[in-house]
């Protein structure tokens, strides 16, 4: 069965601009009121469908699967470290168990009111145990915008970037559920014109547009993973919000990179969109002919996608949000599988539960761009709402709010979204 054929439809209701239609079948992890026990479930329109329950009924048959209680854990690290062959497998019988013309869930009232919870009453919860996160700055339009405002137009571009993924490694512990609120942070900030740092909340607290993959099965220490391979070691995609302190990283950025201004938060969408779901959406992505990539990072087979996604700011003046940034991950420079393997080249081990991160999205024109630090031009060209008021970076009780889909012939693959509001700094009394 071909799990992605726009002609397949559900015995479940979906509506044509669903995120979540039987073409997806998106992994989360979750827990009820009457079930507090978190476990596995994919969403198929406004339903999260219990695997835990179809596994103990027997309905996965995969020898890999059979009596180990995959869907019974509180994660998806162990499904993901079985591979592509498991998983295809089990998004076949995923997609025959909820097909229209399928009578084992479908006529079986009892079986399918316990598997099919409503999603309202599903709380959702972190899909992966991060173990590792590295963040990388793979969009040419965002590094091109970023360099240009700090080093003008002739060095946007750092001699290395066309040449390699160019990342750095983050706080995997500080990785968050889309739903919770982001606390300002405080650290050191110097202005330009000042003779020493000062210490307090940022002041230019920013978001950044990006997408994240989860790693399946890693490779073993000293043995890189080839780019022509590196697609059988990617389980599925995550929208991500990166949160940033732009003042404290000026500060403190030179000469090793981010530290303080981005390891306070890291915000993931809960639906982890399988690779297999994205297949109708791959494409050619930007030319890398001048230079062509090192032989190792020349890629096999079109590895863009086409993925729809939004940034839109929602204030307490302004209760309706307001749509900042409409971008699309097939601008990305560097594809997923150049920066895996890129990641192994000299290597170092991956496994299960690392998330790898895009870096900032953004595209050709001022209303693609994936920061505020770029619409806003570093805070001269401010953005104003209905009301009158202008944003230049982030303020208190804002909430920003991202979303990302791919359009299909009738139907939508999406990622849902991933929110947070933004908290004030905690008090010099609170923090003593």
């Amino acid at each position: 069965m071909q799990t992605t054929d726009p002609s397949l439809k559900s015995f479940v209701s979906v509506s044509s601009e669903s995120h979540f239609p039987i073409q997806n079948l998106p992994y989360g992890v979750f827990r009820t009121s009457t079930n507090a026990t978190p476990r596995i479930g994919v969403a198929i329109g406004d339903f999260v469908c219990d695997l835990s329950i179809l596994e103990d009924e027997g309905l996965f048959t995969h020898p890999d699967i059979t009596d180990k209680k995959i869907f019974h854990q509180p994660n998806l690290n162990g499904l993901m470290s079985l591979g592509r062959p498991v998983w295809s497998d089990v998004r076949k019988q995923l997609t025959e168990l909820l097909n229209e013309s399928c009578a084992t869930l479908r006529d079986n009232s009892s079986l399918k009111d316990r598997v099919l919870v409503p999603r309202s009453d599903a709380e959702l919860l972190l899909p992966v145990k991060v173990n590792n996160y590295t963040d990388f700055y793979s969009s040419r339009e965002h590094a091109t915008n970023v360099g240009t405002m700090f080093r003008g137009p002739e060095n946007a571009l750092m001699p290395n970037w066309l040449h390699l993924p160019v990342a750095y490694h983050g706080r995997a512990n500080t990785v968050i559920l889309s739903g919770e609120d982001v606390r300002r942070p405080c650290g050191q900030r110097k202005a330009p014109e000042a003779k020493a740092p000062t210490f307090g909340p940022t002041k230019r607290l920013d978001y950044e547009l990006e997408m994240g993959f989860f790693v399946g099965p890693g490779n073993e220490r000293e043995i890189p993973i080839p780019i022509a391979k590196a697609a059988d070691h990617i389980f599925g995609m995550v929208i991500v919000n990166d949160w940033s302190a732009r003042d404290i990283q000026a500060w403190e950025y030179q000469p090793l990179g981010p530290f303080l201004a981005k390891s306070f938060a890291t915000s993931i969408s809960p639906w982890v969109v399988p690779l297999e779901a994205l297949e109708p959406f791959r494409m050619k992505g930007p030319e890398q002919t001048d230079p062509e990539p090192l032989d190792y990072l020349k890629s096999c087979d079109d590895r863009a996608y086409d993925i729809n996604l939004e940034v839109s700011i929602q204030t307490d003046e302004n209760q309706e949000p307001m749509t900042i940034c409409r971008s699309n991950l097939k601008y990305m420079y560097w594809n997923i599988c150049q920066q895996l393997a890129h990641h192994t080249v000299n290597g170092c081990k991956v496994e299960a539960g690392d998330m790898l991160a895009s870096g900032t999205i953004s595209g050709p024109d001022k209303s693609s761009r994936g920061s505020l630090l770029e619409s806003t031009w570093r805070g001269e060209e401010p953005i104003e709402f209905p009301d009158g008021s202008i944003r230049t970076f982030l303020q208190n009780g804002d909430r920003v709010t991202m979303s990302g889909f791919c359009q299909g012939e009738g139907f939508r693959v999406g990622f849902g979204e991933v929110t947070a509001k933004i908290l004030p700094a905690r008090s010099k009394k609170s923090t003593s």
